[in-house]
């Protein structure tokens, strides 16, 4: 039966205010409800007379009334309903969330059929709401309604058939940014505080503040005063704050570090200090992560979010001044741990962006960033012990003492289990001895190196990286700091005309790097002399040379990692060999030979995976999926090296594969917007490690996922409108470019790609087995 409407019987209620169809739901929403003198045959509810009959479904489809019985949709008066909110979210769920999670997908039992009363007929009329997706978003705009204290609402029909793409693309830039939109101060700590991560057993909640800042120190001193409620504890850093023995000290009292603030004025007439806003990824993060800001970055910057994007910026130059480097993430236990540098990049783009009036404070910003990421190239990148002497190639490999503090207690239990029983302990206790260095276990000590660099890579966890990842010089960091030293090199010759100053004194790395050279106890200083374009395009091309030397595998038309330990190729297949066209590193003759022999191995039908198959290896009970395996990352870095090259017909049928798999989960799945996908079975249903992030929502979604809206917004610069039509359509890329596209190889994601896909329904009810891995603490 069709929800109840409930207001006064002798009036009928409707919404006479004009309001833009798919405006956002404050203005749509927003406002007083009105009552007006009723229609006749509408008081006839009053009496106990309801014309609207029950939903048929399957066999009883010949009881359903014929349409002309339904209201008829006038063509210069489109379609609105009258609906009760609450009711009305009630019956929806009640008939269609069989499974109960506060969705309607795919997977759900129900009719997938509602019927709706008409706002022209005051709801004596009605209207049939058929499918998952119309459904789907009549839950979302029901949520968002009450949101916004509705009890009634009149509803255009077109808020439930909009465009997916249109949708999803609207509710990316005017909602989900605002939903992961975070600051460290006074108000956001209200958020940050509750965060279980920022809390230790019966220890308050804390924020260390940077040696140095004391107007920042006795700002939070203040707030604690002001706020008993959050019980915060206010700490000041010493000095170098990355030293490895301070950091495992903070292990049993970790907390939030403080981030970059502007001076304002306070509603007294003074100054006080405001936290410069920036986005977390989603889900369980509430604090500043590196590369997942670029990526966010970039899609900030196509919605016109220029200001935040140039914010968190201004966060990265904060860490390198105060922290030493750019923080894997602003807590404690990341002190001594980076990530991809993508600074370089992300502040260029956003100085291209900016307000062109001002020219003189944009070079002024832009210099800031730039004398930021000089020194992080010198004294992280191209310092011991992340570089690599003799062969010039940079590493992921953090300083770090013990065991990894920001994981789950049992996560590293099937490792310590054999050292603890050699000593005849538990492995709580061996654990204890072993952080406090009472015990010594040189193996250990070379796993939890190589552990902490897989998570400095961003790549945490891979097969590719595993007890190796401090020794690698991996083709993606090499093509990161090749594009480092042709922007800084770009920079300096055409904004600030070939010469720039050096505020901070540091050391210089040598150039060009040799053992002979590190161990000379000399090292010029940053502001011994100004930075010229020249020396920066030397190193580019040095490290060119490199990754042409040690990286790239003629025969095999693909950049590997090199092991500098072993001093060998791992010929492990990773997509992030397409990082290089993305720095322009590749010659010409390398890029055909990435597209001609190598895509294939990665290009399946959501997109692209992160290594092969064959390179992975096989799956099983006691080896599980590793999340950045399978699973694709964001796809970003192939599109743009493609088109950089001038292949814009394969950057635009990747972008196709993975918005088409993105809008397809959006529509099947109640405006799913998730962490990862299997890009084989197109199903973000994945069984990897750490679950995914971004699925449990009620009713409406509120926030995606941080480089997942960015891969959508930045994917759709690339789609032709014609492509764009037929993503929001569902239009397979099997139908738009043909099967003979697809990756022939003859691995699992066959029975999925080669002319056999599978329904939406079949890949969801397939998963559906599936258990939620537990998810660590970050």
């Amino acid at each position: 039966m069709a929800p109840a409407l409930n207001h006064p019987s002798a009036v009928a209620f409707l919404d006479e205010h004009h309001r833009p169809v798919h405006g956002e739901p404050a203005d749509y929403y927003g406002g007083k409800e009105h009552f007006s003198r009723s229609r006749t045959y509408s008081a006839s509810f009053s009496h106990g007379y309801n014309p609207k009959r029950l939903p048929a479904f399957e066999d009883e489809w010949h009881t359903r009334a014929r349409r002309m019985s339904h209201d008829e949709k006038s063509m210069t008066h489109p379609r609105r309903f009258l609906i009760d909110v609450e009711e009305t979210i009630r019956v929806v769920l009640e008939q269609e969330d069989t499974d109960g999670d506060f969705q309607i997908s795919v997977t759900d039992a129900g009719p997938k059929i509602m019927v709706l009363g008409t706002a022209t007929s005051n709801g004596f009329k009605t209207f049939d709401i058929r499918g998952t997706y119309m459904l789907s978003n009549l839950l979302q705009e029901l949520a968002l309604a009450r949101d916004h204290g509705r009890k009634r609402i009149v509803l255009d029909e077109a808020r439930l058939t909009e465009n997916p793409v249109d949708r999803l693309s609207r509710m990316i830039k005017n909602s989900f940014w605002h939903s992961l939109t975070r600051r460290i101060d006074g108000d956001g700590l209200e958020i940050i505080c509750a965060d279980p991560k920022n809390r230790t057993g019966r220890i308050n909640p804390r924020i260390y503040v940077p040696h140095g800042e004391p107007a920042m120190a006795e700002y939070y001193r203040k707030v604690a005063r002001d706020k008993p409620h959050l019980n915060l504890d206010v700490q000041v850093l010493p000095p170098k704050p990355d030293d490895p023995h301070f950091v495992k000290s903070l292990n049993n009292k970790p907390g939030i570090l403080a981030l970059a603030m502007n001076e304002v004025d306070d509603v007294h007439g003074g100054k006080t200090l405001k936290g410069i806003p920036f986005i977390v990824p989603g889900a369980r993060f509430n604090e500043l992560y590196n590369w997942d800001s670029y990526f966010i970055s970039l899609g900030l910057l196509v919605d016109g979010q220029v200001n935040m994007a140039k914010g968190m910026v201004d966060h990265f130059i904060f860490e390198i001044q105060h922290y030493g480097k750019i923080l894997n993430g602003s807590r404690s236990y990341y002190l001594c741990r980076t990530q991809p540098p993508f600074l370089t990049d992300m502040a260029l783009q956003i100085y291209n962006q900016l307000d062109r009036s001002d020219v003189d404070s944009n070079r002024v910003w832009l210099k800031r960033a730039i004398q930021a990421a000089i020194k992080e190239y010198h004294t992280i990148w191209v310092a011991e012990p992340r570089i690599d002497p003799k062969t010039g190639l940079s590493r992921y490999r953090p300083d770090g003492l013990g065991i990894p503090p920001e994981t789950e207690a049992t996560h590293f239990t099937h490792i310590l289990e054999p050292y603890a029983a050699k000593h005849g302990l538990s492995v709580l206790e061996f654990s204890e001895r072993y952080n406090d260095g009472t015990l010594k276990e040189p193996a250990l000590d070379e796993y939890f190196l190589h552990d902490r660099a897989v998570r400095e890579s961003g790549h945490d966890t891979t097969y590719r990286f595993e007890k190796r990842c401090a020794n690698l010089g991996t083709i993606d960091l090499q093509a990161l700091l090749y594009k480092y030293e042709v922007d800084i090199g770009t920079a300096i010759r055409e904004v600030f005309d070939d010469e720039l100053d050096m505020e901070e004194e540091f050391n210089l790395a040598p150039f060009p790097p040799s053992p002979e050279t590190y161990v000379n106890p000399y090292r010029e200083k940053s502001t011994s002399r100004p930075q010229n374009s020249q020396e920066w395009f030397k190193r580019a091309e040095f490290r060119k040379k490199m990754i042409d030397q040690y990286c790239w595998n003629e025969s095999k038309g693909l950049y590997f990692d090199y092991d500098t330990v072993q001093e060998k190729q791992i010929l492990y297949e990773s997509v992030t060999a397409f990082w290089a066209l993305w720095a322009g590193c590749a010659s010409e003759e390398q890029c055909w030979k990435l597209l001609s022999q190598s895509l294939k191995k990665f290009e399946v039908l959501g997109g692209l995976v992160s290594g092969t198959e064959e390179s992975r290896g096989k799956i099983s009970l006691d080896r599980p999926n590793r999340q950045w395996d399978y699973p694709p990352p964001h796809q970003i870095m192939a599109w743009v090296g493609l088109e950089r090259y001038g292949y814009l017909e394969e950057a635009q049928r990747l972008a196709y594969r993975f918005l088409y798999m993105m809008t397809t989960a959006f529509v099947d799945f109640n405006g799913v917007v998730p962490e990862k996908f299997d890009a084989v079975r197109l199903s973000h249903l994945v069984d990897a490690e750490y679950g995914n992030q971004g699925i449990d929502f009620k009713m409406v979604p509120r926030e995606g996922f941080g480089w997942m809206n960015a891969a959508y917004q930045v994917g759709l610069t690339f789609l032709s409108t014609g492509m764009r039509r037929a993503v929001a359509a569902c239009t397979s890329p099997e139908v738009y470019f043909g099967p003979a596209l697809v990756n022939p190889q003859p691995t699992a994601a066959q029975q999925y790609i080669v002319g056999t896909i599978t329904d939406p329904l079949g890949l969801a009810m397939d998963n559906l087995h599936l258990s939620s891995p537990i998810s660590p603490t970050y």
